[in-house]
């Protein structure tokens, strides 16, 4: 059996998606009138009342993170797909493609997809696995994700596309840090797409993965990435700071969950740390452990249960 990405999203409850620079994507909280300068990070005290963790560049309690996410994707969540379009000119489609057509799904894939509640990476899958062994396909997908709002968008695209007359795709809500409806090895594929960034607790998600993939399953997060090349961060800096939040005012009458979005890609660890995680939870990785997408603005990691 051949798998090579998937999709799922789900992080904080109540959360939400929007867009940002080169390609369309989901986070999980806003926070009024965020700064764009960053501040130090705080040390986690061993008390979980007094344990904080990054919100953009702001540090905020850990208990307020997931509310915080939820109220973001209130906001923009009338606007996400206008906004993924209008704000990464489409590239943010290239990026999904390309991240389900590596899958290669067997022709009985169960992909789990996180945080994937509009669907997007979903229904890519299907329709590759579609493709590949046309009515013969008994490939399935489960979008878990922890916003409702979100989830009844994706139902209400499923219904509209035709996916859900299938019976090969489900939405529940859950969220990626404690799976509780997932059980132990009873998938073939984990994906999570724009959306682990937004999770208080990156390396539970990872764990997670871990426990919900079958031996030989395969753990792929799309996820934004930090540049290298100092001539591209510069202007995806300028773009990223002074033109999102900007559109973001524009088109969805929000720049503050904007501006928390782009501060959230800068706090995110970069490929080789990110990489780092997945093998540290018990993943093997197969060469670097990631692919850059435009320069690095998005990598595609892989990890394998072996």
């Amino acid at each position: 059996m051949q798998i090579n990405r998937i999709a799922l999203r789900v992080c904080s409850r109540n959360t939400r998606t929007a867009i940002v620079p080169f390609n369309g994507t989901r986070y999980f909280s806003t926070v009024p009138n965020a700064s764009s300068t960053p501040t130090s990070a705080t040390s986690s005290p061993s008390t979980a009342s007094d344990s904080t963790t990054h919100f953009g560049f702001r540090t905020v309690p850990e208990q307020d993170k997931e509310q915080m996410v939820g109220s973001v994707f209130k906001n923009v969540a009338s606007k996400y797909d206008v906004m993924n379009d209008f704000m990464s000119a489409g590239v943010h489609r290239l990026w999904k493609d390309h991240y389900v057509s590596s899958l290669n799904p067997d022709r009985t894939t169960k992909l789990l997809d996180v945080a994937g509640g509009t669907g997007d990476i979903a229904f890519r899958f299907l329709d590759a696995a579609k493709k590949k062994y046309g009515a013969n396909s008994e490939a399935s997908v489960t979008v878990v994700d922890i916003n409702p709002a979100m989830l009844e968008v994706g139902k209400q695209r499923s219904d509209a596309l035709g996916y859900t007359a299938t019976g090969k795709i489900s939405f529940q809500e859950g969220n990626a840090e404690n799976l509780t409806s997932i059980p132990d090895a009873s998938v073939d594929a984990y994906t999570i797409a724009f959306g682990i960034r937004n999770c208080t607790h990156v390396d539970r998600v990872v764990a997670e993965a871990y426990r919900v993939l079958k031996p030989g399953g395969r753990f792929t997060v799309l996820e934004f990435g930090h540049v290298e090349n100092p001539v591209v961060k510069s202007i995806y800096d300028v773009y990223s700071f002074q033109v999102i939040p900007r559109l973001g005012q524009a088109v969805a009458g929000d720049a503050e969950s904007y501006q928390y979005l782009v501060e959230s890609i800068r706090k995110f660890p970069t490929q080789p740390k990110f990489a780092a995680m997945i093998k540290d939870a018990g993943f093997t990785l197969v060469g670097q452990g990631w692919e850059d997408l435009t320069f690095g603005v998005a990598a595609i990691h892989t990890g394998f249960k072996l």
